[in-house]
């Protein structure tokens, strides 16, 4: 079982932005009929890459081409005006049929709060303004606010709204998650983290929701390839990119999960944590023993591969049970079947039920979801 996340980044060498966002919803309606789970969607702002600045967008683009796919999307919750934000995730809801969650986070990078006209001094407590908003209008509440009366229309197709997760690494976002009787995604597993989230759940009313605080050498991104040697010399450099950019926005970072610290393709092969390249056989070893593989098959502006069923491995429909693990178009990451049985996993957290479905999507957060709360 995989998920794909997509962040859209596409340095200047990379493939053709077109391209990519053409790739990104035809790669999610592809997944969606050959064991894909969900698909994560990420956010910053002004990067020089082009990073994804709107999940809104592209997921409804996803939405629209898909039926059962589940959707994440990271947002950064200071930068958005929380009416609109409302009605965003409500129509969204709608369009989705369900299927799309959110995990929120704070924000770390100076130069999108500039961007934004945003203090970064005050991004706690404007956070704290914007979710007690937030979660009232998601309800159906209507809210007066400073004089102004407020009701969100359409309202959303899931009762009480949409799923919301918070992300973070610290104390404080732990704290914040569950005063508001959130999930809470941690990019990291500080000591108490688990404590001071669970305190303050209980100490605000809350049952504590799902949570997830990773081991730092989880994978956050993975490729799955025929050759890996060759692979890593057709997709490293795209892989390096985005290890090097992540890196440059968390100079010292050393708990994050899924981050790396290095200099070339080699010394990134040879960690063998952040970004990885697997065989299949390797592939369907880590699926059988229940893990999620985090694909990212746009990373690094990889250039997309418009998938040919008629000659995916050369075996037509994959049979019941079965997926189809599909990277990239480089060559030594062509289509292959790889098989197995699906095991049962939570995704969204707490998993989701569309209003009008009796069927049920539960998988786990991925690491590169919880890398994206950066």
């Amino acid at each position: 079982m995989y998920t794909l996340r997509f962040d859209m980044r596409d340095p200047e060498w990379a493939a053709a932005p077109t391209d990519l966002y053409a790739a990104a919803p035809e790669m999610a309606a592809w997944a969606e009929e050959h064991g894909g789970l969900a698909a994560v969607l990420c956010e910053h702002h002004g990067s020089e890459d082009g990073y994804l600045p709107s999940p809104f967008l592209l997921a409804s683009a996803v939405a629209a081409r898909t039926q059962r796919l589940a959707l994440s999307l990271i947002l950064i919750l200071p930068f958005y005006e929380t009416v609109r934000l409302a009605e965003d995730m409500a129509v969204l809801d709608i369009i989705s049929n369900g299927r799309a969650s959110y995990i929120l986070a704070l924000g770390y990078r100076p130069e999108e709060f500039e961007h934004f006209g945003v203090p970064i001094k005050k991004r706690g407590r404007v956070c704290d303004e914007k979710l007690a908003l937030l979660r009232r209008l998601l309800a159906g509440e209507t809210v007066v606010e400073d004089g102004r009366r407020i009701t969100v229309t359409p309202r959303p197709l899931t009762p009480g709204g949409p799923g919301l997760m918070w992300g973070g690494g610290t104390l404080a976002a732990a704290r914040r998650a569950g005063r508001y009787g959130l999930g809470m995604l941690g990019n990291a597993n500080a000591p108490g983290i688990r404590e001071a989230y669970e305190e303050a759940c209980r100490e605000h009313g809350h049952t504590p929701g799902p949570t997830m605080f990773p081991d730092r050498n989880t994978p956050s991104v993975v490729f799955v390839a025929d050759d890996v040697d060759q692979a890593w010399k057709e997709i490293g450099d795209h892989l390096l990119h985005d290890v090097k950019t992540y890196a440059a926005w968390n100079p010292g970072d050393e708990t994050t999960a899924g981050f790396s610290h290095v200099n070339t393709v080699d010394e990134l092969r040879e960690t063998g944590t952040s970004h990885v390249i697997i065989s299949v056989p390797e592939a369907i070893s880590r699926v059988k023993a229940g893990q999620v593989l985090n694909l990212s098959p746009l990373c690094g502006g990889c250039p997309g591969h418009r998938v040919d069923l008629s000659q995916a491995g050369g075996r037509g429909r994959a049979a019941p049970g079965s997926v189809l693990i599909f990277p990239c178009r480089a060559s030594s990451c062509g289509a292959k079947w790889a098989r197995f049985r699906a095991t049962t996993r939570r995704w969204p957290p707490g998993g989701y039920s569309s209003p009008n479905r009796s069927t049920r999507c539960e998988l786990t957060p991925s690491a590169s979801s919880r890398r994206a709360t950066r």
